[in-house]
């Protein structure tokens, strides 16, 4: 494998509805960066679906805009879950399945009523949900069996993009889901209590670190250039982000909102959310990734014709006394800190007087609250790191520190995903380490105490509610 003498790296994230890619210099400064956006399709209720051959083609672009030249190693990360079915050569046989997609709740309902998904928690403290490759796998068996004869590889988005780059075909410790986290391979016992053992040769081989060499030139990047499989976008976003003490958490406020936090134990508690293995023995992340986040938030947003540009505004001139929201707005359900596929949203405490800004500022609140809850559930205790589209406003950034009674470290450096891809490629070609990103520390301005307490009874009513939807 070729090695260059050049420090720099590059780091492509590939989001689901953006590709991005940074070069970074050794002292972590972002050199040149360059976008592309993706479309996610909906294609029917709950169903959401991407071409997984135009996801590819958007990596190859970005990197042909940023035009990198010879660098140590390219590293990729991307979104998790989902299911990315390719044939022998990395061609997609199907579109690819997004994490979003809820066309698998009938098989979680069905492995909760049974014991299934308790015993996969306590086996891997890993909660499959709708959007989960086992559900997604199951239901390809049961809906598509001729889709899953004719693939090769039920795969992740980015060891799809790395497939398609290199030609190796493999997968990182961060990103199987029928992984046994103190072996750091697959679990045979868990395929079968999953009935998908019939399917194991559909999963890509572990490795430590995944690494191939470009098999052409790109954007300047020779042939015979390292490109990594770096651990999916959570795992590789705690890492841009400098979390390496165990108690250390990352906060996420994107489409989602991706909580996780160091821990040295496999998860346990309420069934719920993922254990991480990440590429240090005897380290997990504790993630909860809930689907409240922006996308909830846009679409408050949108009702009132407002965008996220109008945010600063609305949080200034509105006031949420008396209003109460409940904030599952995705198709989905909700994963974390607990998993509800009926879970809805709710806002109470409507009347004539308030006004669109109030709604705004209360469904801000509300997403904090949810951060909390899972940082709470996840075991939150040393520093509080934060990043995403929604702590770029600093009023928003604000209230979660109010609401979860803590100084927020957020990350003012270049898409720490990214930035988490080129750590791993560098430290897989024995490169430098890159320095975290500076940060702009909020610190808590009013207590939110009891209106947590009152967002966590209103959940636990809902929840009875749910449970009780046709």
């Amino acid at each position: 494998m070729k090695r260059y003498d050049s420090p720099h790296a590059v780091g492509v994230d590939v989001g689901t509805t953006v590709t991005k890619a940074v070069a970074f210099a050794a002292d972590g400064t972002a050199l040149r960066r360059a976008a592309r956006p993706t479309v996610l399709h909906r294609t029917g209720p709950g169903r959401y679906e991407q071409d997984a051959a135009a996801v590819t083609a958007s990596v190859v672009a970005v990197l042909e805009e940023l035009e990198p030249g010879p660098v140590a190693a390219v590293g990729v990360t991307g979104q998790g879950d989902g299911l990315w079915a390719i044939d022998e050569a990395g061609h997609p046989v199907r579109p690819a399945i997004s994490w979003l997609d809820a066309r698998a709740a009938d098989i979680v309902a069905e492995w909760t009523a049974s014991g299934v998904l308790r015993h996969v928690f306590d086996r891997t403290g890993n909660l499959p949900f709708a959007g989960n490759a086992g559900p997604l796998l199951a239901w390809l068996d049961r809906h598509e069996p001729a889709t899953l004869d004719q693939t090769a590889t039920a795969a992740y988005c980015k060891d799809v993009v790395v497939q398609r780059l290199t030609g190796l075909r493999a997968t990182d410790v961060s990103s199987v889901p029928f992984l046994d986290p103190g072996t750091r391979d697959y679990d045979p016992a868990l395929l079968v209590a999953l009935g998908l053992a019939h399917r194991r040769d559909l999963l890509a081989p572990v490795l430590a670190a995944p690494v191939g060499e470009l098999g052409a030139t790109v954007g300047g990047l020779p042939n015979g250039t390292p490109v990594v499989a770096a651990p999916y976008d959570l795992p590789a976003s705690a890492l841009g982000a400098g979390v390496s003490q165990v108690g250390d958490g990352l906060l996420i406020a994107g489409t989602t909102l991706a909580c996780q936090v160091l821990t040295d134990r496999i998860g346990t508690g309420e069934p719920a959310g993922l254990t991480l293995t990440t590429w240090e023995p005897g380290r997990w992340l504790r993630a909860l990734p809930a689907m409240v986040g922006t996308a909830g938030l846009d679409w408050v947003l949108g009702m009132g014709g407002a965008s996220i540009d109008d945010l600063p505004a609305l949080l200034a001139g509105g006031d949420s006394t008396g209003l109460s929201v409940l904030p599952f707005f995705a198709e989905a359900g909700e994963r974390a800190p607990f998993v509800a596929p009926a879970a809805r949203a709710r806002i109470d405490g409507l009347h004539t007087g308030v006004m669109f800004a109030d709604l705004v500022v209360a469904t801000c609140e509300a997403i904090a609250y949810s951060a909390r809850h899972c940082l709470t559930v996840a075991g939150l205790d040393g520093e509080l790191y934060a990043g995403g589209g929604g702590m770029r406003s600093p009023a928003w950034a604000q209230i979660f520190a109010d609401v979860l009674g803590r100084p927020v470290r957020v990350l003012t450096g270049e898409e720490i995903g990214a930035r988490g891809a080129a750590q791993a490629a560098l430290r897989t070609v024995g490169g430098p380490e890159l320095p975290p990103p500076p940060t702009t520390v909020f610190t808590p301005h009013r207590s939110h105490d009891d209106r947590y307490a009152d967002y966590l009874s209103a959940v636990a009513n809902a929840r009875s509610t749910w449970r009780t939807t046709p």
